[in-house]
Formats: C-alpha cells, structure tokens, sequence
C-alpha cells in the first residue's frame, strides 16, 4: 500500500481555542467554559494524539470499516469540543387531550405526574449533567454533552409511549420539537 493510500486513515481534528483537551492512556478530557466532560476511547479501535492544537486519530487497519471508525471518533471529539463551548438544547412539547400532564424534576430524575389519570408517576432518568426545565407545556433539556442531553430527551419521550391503545387516537405524550446547537432558554 502506498504512502498517500495510509494518509487517508490518519485523521485530525483542530481544537477551538477556548478548549483544553488533554488525553491519559484512552480517557479523553475535554474542558470549556460551559464545564468539563470526559470520554473513554478504550473500545474504539482508533490511536489518539494530542500535537500542538490537534487532535490526531489514526485507524489501526486500513480497511473502510476502519475508516469509518476513526471518522465517528473524531465526530465525537467535535461534538464533545462544540458542546463544552456552546451547549445543546432539546425543546419538547407536552401534549394530551383529557388528562393535565404535569412534568416535575426531582434530584437525578424526571417525574411525569397524571399521564393517562394514572395514579402513579413515570420516571425518566437524567443522564449527566443534564438540565431539565419545565414551564407550562414545554420542557427544555438543555447540556454541554450531546448524548447525555438527547439520551434524556429521548427517554422523557420513550416514557410516555402510548401501549396496548390506537397511537393514532391517543396522542398523549412529550413530543421533541425543537433541537439545536446553543443552550437555549
């Protein structure tokens, strides 16, 4: 294999400015002014290196599967770098037709009172350091992690799935609407 043929699987990422990243065997740090977060890369088969402002993430094996490996690795260390500088923020929707909703946080979790006149609450996890807000009919998630706050996002919405009803008539639930770079208030 020729030498331009493995340049192909080293790829770099440029750290912004405004970020501190530094790398410890596979645990990435990445610190910003909205927080710090951590990632462990022990079980994506990718070589990191910190150089200068770069971030150097060579394929072990110079196959596409590889490639594409080292590719979503240095997605990750960019999301990771967007979000200690920016933040995310997922907006949701409270939807229903009979019974009020009313969605509470308490510590780590995510309460959601009255769905369906049930008696009991769902609980959703908060993953991270995740923010979770409600006002009225909205629920605002808003973190620097990307997968923490849509993880939570998602869960919120999962937890209020419709079971063993028509979903096209009973169209209660938390409904994400709205998802962007920025947190958001």
């Amino acid at each position: 294999m020729s030498t331009k043929q493995q340049e192909i699987f080293n790829v770099e990422y440029e750290i912004p400015q405004k970020v501190r990243v530094s790398l410890k065997k596979h645990m990435l740090h990445v610190e910003g002014p909205l927080g710090e977060t951590y990632k462990n890369f022990k079980k994506i088969p990718v070589e990191l290196e910190i150089k200068d402002n770069r971030v150097s993430i060579k394929a072990i094996n110079t196959r596409k599967k590889y490639f594409a490996i080292a590719n979503t690795a240095r997605s990750l260390i960019k999301n990771l770098c967007e979000g200690v500088i920016d933040g995310y923020t997922v907006k949701m929707k409270v939807v229903y037709a009979h019974f009020p909703i009313t969605v509470k946080t308490k510590d780590k979790l995510v309460l959601i009172e009255n769905f369906q006149g049930e008696r009991a609450p769902r609980v959703a996890k908060i993953h991270g350091s995740t923010r979770v807000v409600s006002k009225g009919d909205d629920v605002t998630v808003t973190g620097h992690v990307l997968n923490d706050v849509t993880q939570t996002a998602a869960e919120i919405q999962a937890k209020t799935r419709v079971k063993h009803k028509d979903h096209r008539v009973f169209l209660d639930g938390i409904y994400q609407y709205h998802k962007a770079k920025g947190i958001e208030k």
